[in-house]
């Protein structure tokens, strides 16, 4: 009845990984049981087979979710039935996203859901340095087209040795927590937090970690190759050649001189782009516009950002006029608002972030009832992005998982620096109410300021800002930006 096809990996303290195909949800697209100790979860992908009409992005939805069962445990609450997905989750989920998006074939728009579920733990293993392996495995067994196998795994350093993987007892004792995601050549994401290190040290965590996830990928490209996988065939996209090299000589001049104008006014920016739209929209007859515009909105954008990485690359010339390593102008108002323990107004460029701190008791902590988690939070930042910060005219729905993410962010670049002995409960709320790029990092400067009109001792102050970089084919030129913009 089943003829599952296994691989081991083996880490570098003897531990095994196991991915198993072939036996659980074999009517998905691709599906992997991956078990590590008493940690058991399976991954699935399913894709469309075809895109939708007008669709030019990658519409893949991750979801990871661990069962209550899992951990021989009842759900809260009165259905005791699992209900929306919990802020680690929603976390866990954003991780394995943001490693996998960039991988797909950027002309594939089929619509994809990878589902991950966690169906087993004891506790002692961190079961979300597992999920991007197992997401990426049941890719690599599918026909989904997509460009190299990855993996994702936690580094943290104890007592000076970097550990894979390590069990949330050593994590606690970390003074350096990292989770990277890579293909075997290629660091995809980083994300973590550590006591204040050296750029050596942390150069040799990334090391560290990218040597494991190596043979992680290796062995999902075993595994696939011993499946005899092919991956499916697919045209989502309708071309004409002639349609786009017009566009490109008509346009990208227009497109490099509002680069190049280096106007700080991002409405003006929009406004101009627009404009240069419009006006080649203009130039095809009336009858054809509707057919041909899904293709005219693809080149644009193209046309657009090449323009735009050419005159930073080329002239040194960013968007609003700044020069790479230049910040845009920065105020402080700490002390904004009257009543709140504590406040502060930080405003960077078009960036703007009113952050509130209030103080608490016990009574005041966070209970969190996760899967693998029952415990009190006495540290809570809560981040918010209303849609009239970036001049959107779109009513509220509650928390995105966007502000979750982000707002994790800002915590974890505060929550080293409170005081080791604090008898308070701490909430910081972020309001953005205006955004032009690094939006989180603006929260991490307000919350920082708020926390200190409030009255607490920090260890030391702690500012962020966004960074980037851009190169050219072949990697002949590239820069490094400093405090990006939206753009």
């Amino acid at each position: 009845m089943f003829t599952p096809t296994k691989k081991t990996i083996v880490l570098g303290d003897g531990r095994e990984i196991t991915l198993e195909t072939g036996k659980l949800a074999k009517q998905a697209d691709g599906a992997v049981e991956l078990r590590f100790g008493n940690t058991m979860m399976l991954a699935t992908v399913t894709s469309a087979k075809e895109a939708d009409d007008g669709v030019d992005f990658m519409p893949l939805t991750v979801e990871y979710k661990e069962k209550f069962s899992a951990f021989g445990r009842f759900p809260g609450g009165f259905t005791k039935r699992e209900g929306r997905a919990s802020d680690y989750e929603i976390l866990t989920a954003r991780l394995v996203d943001r490693v996998l998006r960039p991988l797909f074939p950027s002309n594939y728009h089929a619509n994809t859901i990878v589902h991950i579920i966690m169906f087993s733990s004891d506790g002692v293993d961190a079961p979300d340095a597992l999920a991007g392996l197992a997401a990426s495995a049941a890719i690599a067994v599918s026909d989904v087209p997509f460009e190299e196998p990855i993996a994702e795994v936690r580094v943290a350093r104890i007592d000076g040795e970097f550990v894979i993987d390590p069990t949330f007892e050593q994590i606690e004792k970390a003074d350096m927590e990292l989770m990277v995601g890579a293909t075997y050549d290629n660091i995809m994401m980083v994300e973590g937090e550590m006591n204040e290190v050296s750029e050596d040290d942390l150069i040799a965590a990334l090391k560290a970690a990218h040597e494991a996830i190596k043979p992680m990928c290796l062995a999902q490209k075993e595994l696939a190759a011993e499946l005899g996988v092919t991956k499916r065939e697919y045209c989502h996209e309708v071309d004409d050649e002639e349609l786009k090299a017009r566009l490109r000589a008509e346009v990208y001049p227009k497109c490099y001189a509002v680069a190049q104008a280096g106007s700080a006014d991002k409405q003006w920016r929009n406004a101009q782009f627009d404009k240069a739209y419009e006006e080649f929209m203009e130039t095809i007859p009336e009858e054809e516009r509707e057919e041909k515009k899904p293709m005219v909105d693809r080149y644009f954008h193209d046309v657009q950002r090449d323009a735009v990485r050419r005159c930073i690359l080329d002239e040194h010339i960013r968007l609003d006029g700044r020069r790479t390593d230049e910040i845009r102008p920065i105020a402080c108002n700490p002390d904004y608002l009257p009543y709140p323990h504590g406040s502060a107004l930080f405003t960077r460029g078009e960036t703007q972030a009113l952050a509130t701190v209030t103080l608490g008791t016990k009574l005041d902590e966070k209970l969190i009832d996760d899967v693998l988690r029952h415990e009190n939070e006495r540290f809570l930042l809560h981040y918010n992005f209303p849609a009239f910060s970036t001049g959107e005219a779109r009513a509220p729905r509650g928390v995105s998982r966007r502000e979750i993410g982000h707002g994790n962010l800002a915590h974890r670049a505060l929550k080293r620096m409170l005081p080791d002995e604090s008898p308070y409960c701490v909430r910081i709320v972020s309001d953005i109410l205006e955004s032009n790029g690094s939006s989180s990092m603006a929260t991490v400067c307000a919350g920082c300021m708020a926390l200190l009109d409030a009255g607490v001792k920090l260890k030391k102050p702690v500012a962020g800002i966004a960074m980037g970089l851009i190169t050219d084919e072949g990697n002949v030129k590239h820069a490094v930006l400093s405090d990006i913009l939206g753009d």
